[in-house]
């Protein structure tokens, strides 16, 4: 899922913008009986979850609105260059979808910038609307207290674990520990007993983006203080954190991962594709004893899937990641999730909407969430037993919402979230002390909020 824009060679940008033209042809004015959506197609060519549904989506639509037609524009590509290109795309009425796919922690930037539509013309008239939950909603409300997407979902977080390796470690089957030592202690134990398996994945460094700062970082971080004052960013005072020893202390965590060989090798864990990895091959394969890792990874093992894996539910646990030193409320997960946009520049925004409307149905809605392994932001499927027990885990993951927390997602966010990756990534390689990391990270903190920032 998780992600995240970085600086890239002028060359790169170039490439980009080429792909980007081709992919869109004449541009989505072309036609004002056919709507272009964009979305996120998987690296990993057996997993196509969302080209599956959006394609059913297509059949649906086509089949409501004669002589209107969906045309459907894939990006494949890593995370942090599936921003750049669809940034790319939505500068130009040529190039620009009439729908595309948003991640919330990106969605304040690209408002920033310009390059989408607020929606509140067409919600205001939706009575879905009313169905979805306020948090959600506000995932994808701008500043100026405008909405420009339609959430498709939301995400929680936690530790999955290979009973069989703990099996063979001494470990229970019905582990939970209670504090970071507790994680760290088991990782020690698995690599101790069981040679030839990776103790404790924990995603780190630019290579691997939003998911090294969200799935990891921002999982240590937020577990640090009282679980109600933000670590990253200080509501009150409208300012960035910086010099707090609970940077540091997540920080340290990290490093200790790598520098005792409990997580993957280095060069592994520094690949865009390793999350592909853990969930195609060192899971299924009993190869990783813990994973700090999302609610949806059984997307890619249902059936049909590119992974197929019925019996994950019986071959993993679960856990919820512990606060740092087991203290209220004791758990801590993050929560982010994708919405539905229209581009300002779209030719057919209001087909677009029409489309989203057809995704949205309760129906359609519950169809998604289940495939996706998504958490329901619709209380009327969140409330259906069908949706419950539609598959394991996902009443774990649901509960979590009451202790999640939800990124600062304004403007500068992505700015800061590459900054937190270099940290990572600099204690990771060992290139960087933990105070080192963290003074670089202060120093691009403020370059990259124009010096809003506050030291605690």
């Amino acid at each position: 899922m998780p992600v995240r824009p970085t600086a890239i060679p002028f060359l790169l940008a170039t490439l980009l913008t080429a792909t980007a033209l081709s992919a869109c042809g004449s541009g989505s004015g072309s036609s004002p009986d056919t709507v272009k959506i964009s979305f996120k197609q998987s690296m990993d060519n057996s997993i196509r979850v969302m080209d599956t549904y959006l394609g059913q989506m297509k059949k649906e639509f086509e089949k409501a609105n004669p002589g209107k037609k969906v045309e459907l524009v894939p990006i494949k590509a890593p995370d942090s260059e599936y921003y750049t290109k669809l940034q790319q795309m939505l500068r130009s009425p040529k190039t620009a979808p009439d729908l595309v796919y948003e991640d919330t922690f990106l969605i304040n930037s690209d408002i920033t910038s310009g390059y989408l539509k607020p929606l509140d013309a067409y919600l205001d008239k939706w009575p879905d609307w009313n169905q979805f939950i306020d948090t959600a909603k506000s995932a994808a409300k701008a500043q100026d207290g405008k909405t420009y997407g339609v959430p498709d979902g939301t995400d929680t977080r936690g530790l999955w674990f290979d009973k069989g390796v703990f099996q063979k470690a001494g470990l229970p089957s019905d582990w939970q520990p209670k504090n970071w030592d507790d994680v760290l202690s088991a990782a020690r134990t698995i690599k101790q007993k069981v040679p030839g398996v990776t103790p404790l994945n924990v995603y780190t460094g630019k290579p691997a983006g939003e998911a090294a700062t969200m799935q990891g970082f921002e999982m240590l971080l937020y577990g640090t203080g009282d679980g109600k004052t933000d670590p990253l960013y200080d509501t009150a005072a409208k300012k960035w954190v910086a010099g707090s020893q609970a940077f540091k202390d997540a920080l340290t965590f990290v490093e200790t991962v790598y520098k005792e060989k409990l997580g993957p090798d280095v060069s592994d864990a520094l690949d865009p594709n390793f999350g592909t990895t853990v969930r195609g091959e060192l899971l299924p394969k009993g190869k990783l004893g813990i994973d700090l890792d999302g609610s949806w990874l059984p997307q890619d093992w249902q059936k049909g899937a590119g992974h197929e894996w019925p019996e994950w539910s019986q071959k993993l646990g679960l856990a919820y990641m512990p606060t740092q030193h087991g203290q209220a409320p004791g758990k801590v997960s993050m929560s982010g999730g994708w919405t539905w946009a229209i581009p300002s520049k779209a030719g057919n925004p209001d087909l677009a909407f029409k489309f989203v409307e057809t995704m949205q149905t309760k129906a359609n809605a519950q169809k998604w969430y289940i495939a996706n392994s998504g958490i329901a932001v619709r209380k009327d499927v969140a409330s259906d037993p069908a949706y419950v027990q539609a598959q394991p885990g996902i009443k774990f993951f649901t509960d979590l919402v009451a202790s999640t927390h939800y990124r600062p997602a304004y403007p500068a966010y992505p700015k800061v979230s590459t900054a937190v990756q270099e940290a990572m990534e600099g204690v990771t390689t060992g290139d960087s002390s933990v105070d080192k990391a963290a003074s670089g990270y202060d120093d691009e903190l403020k370059t990259a909020t124009d010096g809003q920032v506050v030291r605690k």
